[in-house]
């Protein structure tokens, strides 16, 4: 009795204390759809490069960029995408949730990203490209080159 006791004031203890269900105690790395162990190593910038006051863009204020503006690598992502792959790593593809809402909001799913290659790097980088919509379609893609802390929409 007396474990039982201890073990459910231990539970709420840790869920008082670590602030559980508080959409404020969420880190950044949650709330964009990262993992903790690609954590961005760079400031938040807004839409127009420049560092946004909050540290993320405005939901909504998305700038753009053409294909023809894109690294190469990026350019080489897209084909890789409509083609199908076959993609460098094994988590291009894989649901991106956007929980921060920094995209257009859409149900679960319509996301996923792909790693933009980084001459040099030694992991994915901070380089990705998220596509909404059916699979092997580019027509509502973004790029990021900060970890999902700022996107520019790619023109068609």
């Amino acid at each position: 009795m007396k474990r039982a006791w201890a073990f459910a004031c231990i539970i709420a203890l840790s869920a008082i204390l670590c602030g559980c269900g508080k959409e404020s105690s969420r880190n950044v790395t949650e709330a964009s759809g990262a993992s903790a162990s690609e954590a961005p190593g760079q400031p938040a910038q807004g839409a127009s490069g420049a560092p946004a006051a909050s540290g993320a863009q405005v939901a909504g204020a998305l700038g753009t960029i053409t294909k023809t503006q894109l690294p190469a690598e990026a350019a080489e992502t897209l084909r890789l995408i409509k083609a199908g792959g076959p993609f460098a790593f094994a988590d291009d593809g894989v649901l991106f949730r956007n929980t921060a809402l920094l995209l257009p909001k859409h149900p679960r799913g319509y996301y996923h990203t792909y790693t933009v290659r980084t001459p040099g790097a030694t992991d994915r980088g901070q380089r990705r490209i998220v596509c909404g919509g059916p699979r092997r379609q580019t027509g509502d893609c973004y790029y990021t080159d900060n970890y999902y802390a700022s996107f520019k929409r790619i023109a068609e």
